[in-house]
Protein backbone atom coordinates (compact mmCIF):
# COMPACT_ATOMS: atom_id res chain seq x y z
CA UNK A 1 0.00 0.00 0.00
CA UNK A 2 1.48 3.54 -0.74
CA UNK A 3 0.66 7.06 -0.66
CA UNK A 4 -0.36 8.07 -3.82
CA UNK A 5 -0.66 12.01 -4.72
CA UNK A 6 -1.89 13.11 -8.22
CA UNK A 7 -0.73 16.22 -10.25
CA UNK A 8 2.07 15.99 -7.48
CA UNK A 9 4.31 18.61 -9.61
CA UNK A 10 1.64 21.03 -9.23
CA UNK A 11 1.76 24.29 -6.81
CA UNK A 12 -0.76 21.80 -4.66
CA UNK A 13 0.66 18.64 -4.87
CA UNK A 14 4.59 18.81 -3.98
CA UNK A 15 3.37 20.51 -0.90
CA UNK A 16 1.14 17.63 -0.18
CA UNK A 17 4.47 15.64 -1.03
CA UNK A 18 6.40 18.38 1.72
CA UNK A 19 3.85 17.57 3.73
CA UNK A 20 3.63 13.67 3.57
CA UNK A 21 7.73 13.41 3.51
CA UNK A 22 7.68 14.92 7.66
CA UNK A 23 5.63 11.82 8.97
CA UNK A 24 5.76 8.94 6.11
CA UNK A 25 9.31 7.16 4.60
CA UNK A 26 9.35 8.27 1.25
CA UNK A 27 9.48 4.53 0.04
CA UNK A 28 6.21 4.79 0.72
CA UNK A 29 4.82 7.73 -1.41
CA UNK A 30 4.15 7.28 -4.91
CA UNK A 31 3.47 10.62 -6.85
CA UNK A 32 1.70 10.44 -10.36
CA UNK A 33 3.01 12.87 -13.13
CA UNK A 34 3.28 13.88 -16.20
CA UNK A 35 6.36 14.59 -16.73
CA UNK A 36 9.10 12.13 -14.97
CA UNK A 37 12.09 15.10 -15.73
CA UNK A 38 10.03 17.87 -14.05
CA UNK A 39 9.57 15.28 -11.02
CA UNK A 40 13.21 14.72 -11.11
CA UNK A 41 13.21 16.30 -7.48
CA UNK A 42 10.76 14.18 -6.14
CA UNK A 43 12.42 11.25 -7.38
CA UNK A 44 15.88 12.34 -5.67
CA UNK A 45 13.85 12.03 -2.60
CA UNK A 46 12.86 8.43 -2.83
CA UNK A 47 9.48 9.36 -4.04
CA UNK A 48 8.14 6.41 -6.35
CA UNK A 49 7.26 8.14 -9.53
CA UNK A 50 4.43 7.08 -11.55
CA UNK A 51 3.97 8.23 -15.15
CA UNK A 52 0.47 9.14 -16.09
CA UNK A 53 -1.67 11.68 -17.93
CA UNK A 54 -5.39 12.77 -17.39
CA UNK A 55 -5.79 12.91 -20.53
CA UNK A 56 -4.96 10.00 -21.65
CA UNK A 57 -7.09 7.15 -19.67
CA UNK A 58 -5.10 4.05 -20.85
CA UNK A 59 -1.89 5.62 -19.13
CA UNK A 60 -3.70 5.39 -15.52
CA UNK A 61 -4.02 1.83 -15.51
CA UNK A 62 -0.75 1.39 -13.68
CA UNK A 63 -1.17 4.39 -11.89
CA UNK A 64 -2.91 2.76 -8.57
CA UNK A 65 -2.75 -0.56 -6.59
CA UNK A 66 -4.94 -2.38 -4.55
CA UNK A 67 -5.08 -0.80 -1.46
CA UNK A 68 -3.42 2.17 -1.81
CA UNK A 69 -5.03 5.90 -0.72
CA UNK A 70 -4.94 8.36 -3.18
CA UNK A 71 -5.24 12.28 -3.45
CA UNK A 72 -6.97 13.17 -6.48
CA UNK A 73 -6.30 16.91 -7.01
CA UNK A 74 -8.62 18.15 -9.02
CA UNK A 75 -7.21 19.51 -12.86
CA UNK A 76 -6.47 23.00 -13.52
CA UNK A 77 -7.74 22.98 -16.75
CA UNK A 78 -11.31 24.51 -16.12
CA UNK A 79 -13.82 22.80 -18.90
CA UNK A 80 -11.65 19.42 -19.61
CA UNK A 81 -11.52 18.53 -15.46
CA UNK A 82 -14.88 16.20 -15.67
CA UNK A 83 -13.54 14.00 -18.52
CA UNK A 84 -10.01 13.84 -16.53
CA UNK A 85 -11.21 13.31 -12.92
CA UNK A 86 -13.75 10.17 -14.47
CA UNK A 87 -10.40 8.52 -16.05
CA UNK A 88 -8.46 8.80 -13.02
CA UNK A 89 -11.99 7.62 -10.39
CA UNK A 90 -12.27 5.08 -13.12
CA UNK A 91 -9.04 3.69 -12.64
CA UNK A 92 -8.81 4.30 -8.97
CA UNK A 93 -11.85 2.04 -8.87
CA UNK A 94 -10.58 -0.52 -11.07
CA UNK A 95 -7.24 -1.07 -8.57
CA UNK A 96 -9.22 -1.29 -5.87
CA UNK A 97 -7.98 1.53 -4.01
CA UNK A 98 -8.67 1.96 -0.13
CA UNK A 99 -9.14 5.72 -0.05
CA UNK A 100 -9.90 8.24 -2.47
CA UNK A 101 -9.60 11.99 -1.91
CA UNK A 102 -10.48 14.78 -3.69
CA UNK A 103 -9.90 18.60 -3.78
CA UNK A 104 -13.25 19.95 -4.50
CA UNK A 105 -14.35 23.75 -3.18
CA UNK A 106 -15.95 25.32 -0.56
CA UNK A 107 -20.03 24.64 -0.15
CA UNK A 108 -19.71 21.75 -2.23
CA UNK A 109 -23.83 21.56 -3.76
CA UNK A 110 -24.44 24.60 -2.41
CA UNK A 111 -21.80 26.62 -4.52
CA UNK A 112 -23.59 28.17 -7.16
CA UNK A 113 -21.12 29.63 -9.26
CA UNK A 114 -19.54 28.48 -12.66
CA UNK A 115 -15.87 27.54 -10.99
CA UNK A 116 -17.69 24.91 -8.70
CA UNK A 117 -19.69 22.91 -11.15
CA UNK A 118 -16.86 20.65 -12.30
CA UNK A 119 -16.10 20.10 -8.41
CA UNK A 120 -19.84 18.99 -8.10
CA UNK A 121 -19.90 17.19 -10.92
CA UNK A 122 -16.86 14.66 -9.87
CA UNK A 123 -17.94 14.88 -6.13
CA UNK A 124 -21.01 12.86 -7.17
CA UNK A 125 -18.43 10.67 -10.01
CA UNK A 126 -16.89 10.11 -6.74
CA UNK A 127 -20.18 9.06 -4.51
CA UNK A 128 -21.46 6.66 -7.66
CA UNK A 129 -18.32 4.99 -7.72
CA UNK A 130 -18.58 3.35 -4.31
CA UNK A 131 -14.87 3.92 -3.59
CA UNK A 132 -14.63 4.91 0.24
CA UNK A 133 -14.13 8.57 -0.18
CA UNK A 134 -12.81 11.94 1.37
CA UNK A 135 -14.38 15.26 -0.03
CA UNK A 136 -11.43 18.31 1.01
CA UNK A 137 -13.85 21.30 -0.19
CA UNK A 138 -11.37 23.77 -0.01
CA UNK A 139 -11.83 27.18 0.63
CA UNK A 140 -9.74 29.87 -1.60
CA UNK A 141 -6.07 30.23 -1.45
CA UNK A 142 -4.57 33.19 -0.07
CA UNK A 143 -2.38 32.84 -2.84
CA UNK A 144 -4.68 33.54 -5.21
CA UNK A 145 -4.40 37.27 -4.62
CA UNK A 146 -0.90 37.83 -2.75
CA UNK A 147 0.92 35.79 -6.22
CA UNK A 148 0.57 38.87 -7.95
CA UNK A 149 1.05 41.80 -5.85
CA UNK A 150 2.68 43.61 -8.29
CA UNK A 151 0.35 45.39 -10.16
CA UNK A 152 -1.79 45.78 -7.06
CA UNK A 153 1.53 48.25 -6.06
CA UNK A 154 1.56 49.70 -8.85
CA UNK A 155 -1.66 51.42 -9.03
CA UNK A 156 -2.42 51.58 -5.18
CA UNK A 157 -5.37 49.64 -5.64
CA UNK A 158 -6.95 46.40 -4.96
CA UNK A 159 -9.77 45.77 -7.79
CA UNK A 160 -12.81 43.23 -7.28
CA UNK A 161 -16.83 43.11 -8.02
CA UNK A 162 -17.20 41.69 -4.22
CA UNK A 163 -18.81 44.50 -2.76
CA UNK A 164 -18.46 44.07 1.22
CA UNK A 165 -17.85 40.25 0.58
CA UNK A 166 -15.69 38.30 3.23
CA UNK A 167 -13.15 35.30 1.80
CA UNK A 168 -12.20 32.43 4.56
CA UNK A 169 -8.87 31.96 2.73
CA UNK A 170 -5.75 30.18 4.13
CA UNK A 171 -2.40 29.11 2.12
CA UNK A 172 -1.79 26.21 0.28
CA UNK A 173 0.55 24.73 2.61
CA UNK A 174 -2.06 24.42 5.24
CA UNK A 175 -4.56 22.97 2.96
CA UNK A 176 -1.86 20.46 1.64
CA UNK A 177 -1.18 19.89 5.64
CA UNK A 178 -4.93 19.01 5.98
CA UNK A 179 -4.75 16.89 2.67
CA UNK A 180 -1.56 15.30 4.40
CA UNK A 181 -3.46 14.74 7.44
CA UNK A 182 -6.40 12.30 5.86
CA UNK A 183 -4.45 10.08 3.76
CA UNK A 184 -1.89 9.40 6.83
CA UNK A 185 -4.61 9.10 9.52
CA UNK A 186 -7.74 7.05 10.65
CA UNK A 187 -11.44 8.25 10.64
CA UNK A 188 -12.00 10.21 7.52
CA UNK A 189 -13.34 7.91 5.19
CA UNK A 190 -16.97 8.63 3.78
CA UNK A 191 -16.46 12.44 5.56
CA UNK A 192 -16.97 15.83 3.84
CA UNK A 193 -14.46 18.62 5.24
CA UNK A 194 -15.34 22.10 4.74
CA UNK A 195 -11.95 23.70 5.06
CA UNK A 196 -11.23 27.40 5.05
CA UNK A 197 -9.35 29.66 7.18
CA UNK A 198 -10.44 30.57 10.58
CA UNK A 199 -11.03 34.02 10.23
CA UNK A 200 -12.90 35.67 6.94
CA UNK A 201 -11.62 39.10 5.34
CA UNK A 202 -13.19 41.89 3.12
CA UNK A 203 -11.50 43.25 0.41
CA UNK A 204 -11.04 46.24 2.20
CA UNK A 205 -9.62 44.93 5.13
CA UNK A 206 -7.08 42.94 2.20
CA UNK A 207 -6.49 46.47 1.29
CA UNK A 208 -5.56 47.88 4.84
CA UNK A 209 -3.10 44.95 5.29
CA UNK A 210 -1.30 45.66 1.94
CA UNK A 211 -1.30 49.57 3.46
CA UNK A 212 0.25 48.52 6.61
CA UNK A 213 2.84 46.13 5.60
CA UNK A 214 4.21 47.74 2.55
CA UNK A 215 3.67 51.30 4.24
CA UNK A 216 1.85 52.43 1.21
CA UNK A 217 -1.70 53.63 0.70
CA UNK A 218 -3.78 51.01 -0.84
CA UNK A 219 -7.34 51.34 -1.89
CA UNK A 220 -10.03 48.77 -2.31
CA UNK A 221 -11.96 49.70 -5.48
CA UNK A 222 -14.76 48.06 -5.79
CA UNK A 223 -16.61 48.43 -9.20
CA UNK A 224 -19.31 47.27 -11.51
CA UNK A 225 -19.04 43.25 -12.69
CA UNK A 226 -18.72 44.33 -16.05
CA UNK A 227 -15.81 46.73 -15.48
CA UNK A 228 -13.90 44.84 -13.70
CA UNK A 229 -14.32 42.17 -16.49
CA UNK A 230 -13.23 44.81 -19.26
CA UNK A 231 -10.03 45.34 -16.78
CA UNK A 232 -9.41 41.84 -16.40
CA UNK A 233 -8.87 41.49 -20.23
CA UNK A 234 -7.49 44.86 -20.64
CA UNK A 235 -4.47 43.12 -18.45
CA UNK A 236 -4.22 40.23 -20.81
CA UNK A 237 -6.58 37.72 -19.29
CA UNK A 238 -8.91 35.29 -21.96
CA UNK A 239 -12.27 36.33 -22.08
CA UNK A 240 -13.68 33.17 -21.25
CA UNK A 241 -11.27 32.93 -17.58
CA UNK A 242 -12.39 36.98 -16.96
CA UNK A 243 -16.13 36.03 -16.56
CA UNK A 244 -14.94 32.93 -14.55
CA UNK A 245 -13.08 35.77 -11.50
CA UNK A 246 -15.91 38.06 -12.00
CA UNK A 247 -18.39 35.33 -11.27
CA UNK A 248 -15.98 34.16 -8.39
CA UNK A 249 -16.19 38.18 -7.19
CA UNK A 250 -20.40 37.84 -7.61
CA UNK A 251 -20.36 34.64 -5.38
CA UNK A 252 -17.82 36.31 -2.59
CA UNK A 253 -20.45 39.39 -2.46
CA UNK A 254 -23.01 36.76 -1.37
CA UNK A 255 -21.06 35.08 1.19
CA UNK A 256 -20.21 31.66 -0.13
CA UNK A 257 -16.53 31.54 0.79
CA UNK A 258 -16.73 32.92 3.77
CA UNK A 259 -17.27 30.14 5.87
CA UNK A 260 -15.24 29.22 8.86
CA UNK A 261 -16.14 25.47 9.63
CA UNK A 262 -12.81 25.17 11.94
CA UNK A 263 -12.62 21.83 9.98
CA UNK A 264 -8.90 22.81 8.45
CA UNK A 265 -7.58 24.04 11.74
CA UNK A 266 -8.91 20.87 13.32
CA UNK A 267 -7.04 18.76 10.74
CA UNK A 268 -3.75 20.55 10.76
CA UNK A 269 -3.67 20.81 14.38
CA UNK A 270 -3.27 24.43 14.85
CA UNK A 271 -4.61 27.78 13.29
CA UNK A 272 -4.64 28.81 10.00
CA UNK A 273 -2.20 30.75 8.85
CA UNK A 274 -3.56 34.58 8.81
CA UNK A 275 -3.30 36.86 5.91
CA UNK A 276 -0.88 39.29 6.94
CA UNK A 277 2.00 36.34 7.24
CA UNK A 278 1.38 35.20 3.73
CA UNK A 279 1.41 38.92 2.46
CA UNK A 280 5.20 39.44 3.90
CA UNK A 281 6.08 36.06 2.80
CA UNK A 282 4.99 37.23 -1.01
CA UNK A 283 6.37 40.23 -0.50
CA UNK A 284 9.42 39.08 0.99
CA UNK A 285 9.65 36.59 -2.16
CA UNK A 286 9.16 39.34 -4.78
Amino acid sequence: MSIVVTGATGELGHLVIDSLLTTVPAGEIAAVVRDKAKAAGLAARGVELRIADYDRPETLTGAFRSGDRVLLISGSEVGRRVPQHTAVIDAAKAAGVSQLAYTGILGGPDADFTLADEHKATEQLILDSGLPYTLLRNGWYTENYTANLAPVLEHGAVVANAGSGRVASAPRADYAAAAAAVLTGEGHLNTVYELSGDTAWSFAEYAAVLSEVTGKDIAYNDVPAAAHHEILVGAGLPEGFAAILVDVDKAIGRGLLAGTSGDLARLIGRPTTPLAETVRTALAGA
